[in-house]
């Protein structure tokens, strides 16, 4: 029987996946270049150095730039792009469904833990959490199983009565990892990755009531 929610963040609960790439491409368009996608994906769900873009850049002009004014500007327009951003579909329902069927709920996220709580309370869904957990908690972010583990020891539930929702192959493979189900839900730059080790996989949460979801999982082999 399944116990507690643990929901990914970024591209889970608030389109920010988008944005961020949005944000670098538009940077290497000023100096003539393109941010390719498949270098990207590899830096999806995870803190993990995977790629540097700045780096990338930089040896793709074959020059230095001024990083502190550059990487200021980067982000003052990724935080424009996220700051436009709504809930994602179908997300407050399920925190509501999950409320009224008494389950406990988590978070675990590769982002910084001030990242993740700051926007939680700017959206009013901070109250829905029991327990997070952040890049600041674990010594190996996703793909390393830890968060979820460290989620579902703090929610007092057994892996495997817990589901996890994520929307990146990073996050899939460490939920999996911890023996979590998992439920994907991809976002525009996770769609194409390989997610067919997931358990289910929605194109948003509004495509499945959270009892019907509940329902087919507790009935899977596992």
């Amino acid at each position: 029987m399944i116990k507690a929610l643990v929901f990914d963040f970024d591209g889970l609960i608030l389109e920010t996946e988008t944005p961020i790439f949005q944000s670098w491409q538009e940077l290497y368009q000023e100096h003539g270049l393109e941010l390719g996608l498949d270098q990207w994906l590899a830096n999806v769900g995870t803190a993990e150095e995977t790629f540097d873009p700045m780096e990338d850049l930089e040896q793709k002009l074959g020059r230095s730039l001024g990083r502190v004014s550059i990487l200021s500007h980067r982000r003052r327009r990724e935080l424009e792009l996220i700051q436009s951003q709504p809930v994602l579909p179908g997300v407050r329902d399920y925190l509501e469904s999950a409320r009224k069927r008494r389950l406990r709920v988590g978070l675990a996220s590769s982002s910084p833990c001030g990242w993740v709580v700051g926007h939680l309370e700017r959206l009013g869904l901070i109250g829905y959490f029991e327990a997070i957990a952040a890049s600041d908690d674990v010594a190996r972010t996703k793909p390393d199983p830890a968060l979820y583990r460290t989620v579902v020891e703090w929610l007092e539930v057994a892996p495997h009565e817990a589901v996890a929702f994520e929307d990146s192959l990073n996050g899939l493979i460490a939920a999996k990892r911890a023996g979590l189900y998992c439920v994907v839900i991809p976002n525009a730059l996770t769609q194409q990755l390989d997610l067919d080790e997931a358990d289910i996989r929605l194109g948003s949460l509004e495509g499945m009531s959270l009892a019907d979801l509940l329902a087919s999982l507790e009935q899977a082999p596992r």
